[in-house]
């Protein structure tokens, strides 16, 4: 039995007339949304600042997807390392990594040591990660000289603070027997420790504002203390991962004045093999809504672009980013 069905000729022009144009919208759709690019940004866990910052950068991105073509989205990862390695392998587009990885990554040294990513590209910092100085308020420490004969905590073996705060010391031609404790707490030890008596002070690498430093600022008044001088000049001086930070006046209770200090910094990174179009349109989101950028996250809140073009930048800058910021005159 043949159960083919006849269209009546008026419907068979119907249909010819809503499939030409269906075509007809197809060609005609926008070059942008018809050439559709995907850009990813590795970060780092979901509760820290590099996963919120990431996602300030892709929301201002999106916000003109219809112009440019690019959509962009965030990844969760391992953080600055996994991030600079997974960049090398072509699996993610751009990533935050702290200023001294990207150091190390282009120079190949300690977690590069098998080999330099001579590809990474660098395309701006962000939010500084200083070196913090947390005292207890009866202490009588103000800057970091007041520190020597003092209970101090120095960071768990291995930590990045711990390899910072013995880099600081060598600066400073002392040891830790210049502490009359040099206590090994890990970061959720250390402010508890303090409201507790136990130790007069702590040292700390951290992103800010920061929960770590909010708890023992409210619940024992400690009070942050700078860590400046000649010592930390020439740190600065000597290794370009470095940069001075201030950490603001009133950011936590009981501290009203602003602390001086140095650390490293958040970065954005890329590959050389990144297309120099989706640099451009990245950096372009950014700063053509720097504004915007600087409200979307209390860490981001104190950038200044002609800074984050060039502090704890080690690796040589993406075409893409060169290309905006001749634009806008803040590089020659």
């Amino acid at each position: 039995m043949d159960t083919t069905r006849i269209v009546p000729p008026r419907r068979r022009a119907g249909l010819a007339a809503i499939a030409a144009a269906a075509l007809a919208t197809v060609v005609a759709m926008p070059a942008a949304q018809a050439q559709q690019k995907f850009v990813t940004i590795g970060t780092g866990g979901v509760t820290g600042v590099y996963y919120a910052a990431g996602g300030a950068i892709c929301r201002l991105v999106n916000k003109d997807r219809a112009k440019h073509g690019i959509r962009c989205s965030v990844e969760s990862t391992g953080g600055s390392v996994f991030n600079v390695n997974t960049i090398k392998g072509g699996e993610l587009d751009l990533g935050f990594t702290q200023s001294d990885v990207q150091f190390n990554a282009i120079k190949g040294l300690t977690q590069f040591k098998d080999g330099a990513v001579s590809e990474l590209r660098a395309v701006f910092s962000v939010h500084p990660e200083p070196f913090t100085l947390l005292t207890r308020k009866e202490s009588g420490i103000k800057t970091f000289a007041d520190t020597k004969g003092k209970r101090v905590n120095v960071g768990n073996p291995g930590s990045g603070t711990r390899a910072s705060m013995e880099e600081l010391l060598g600066a400073l031609n002392w040891t830790m027997k210049d502490f009359s404790l040099a206590a090994e707490l890990k970061a959720d030890e250390h402010g508890p420790a303090l409201c507790d008596g136990k130790i007069d002070a702590f040292f700390y690498g951290v992103g800010h504002p920061s929960a770590n430093i909010q708890d023992p600022t409210t619940t024992c008044g400690a009070k942050l203390a700078s860590i400046t001088g000649p010592m930390v000049d020439k740190l600065v001086a000597d290794k370009p991962y470095y940069a001075k930070v201030t950490i603001p006046g009133g950011l936590y209770p009981n501290n009203p004045d602003a602390a001086q200090t140095y650390g490293v910094l958040a970065t954005v990174v890329a590959s050389s093999k990144t297309p120099a179009d989706t640099v451009y349109q990245v950096v372009k989101a950014v700063f053509d809504n720097f504004d915007e950028f600087k409200k979307l996250h209390p860490a981001l809140a104190n950038l200044q672009p002609e800074t984050m073009v060039k502090d704890g930048l080690s690796a040589p800058l993406h075409e893409g980013a060169v290309r905006y910021y001749r634009e806008k005159g803040w590089i020659k």
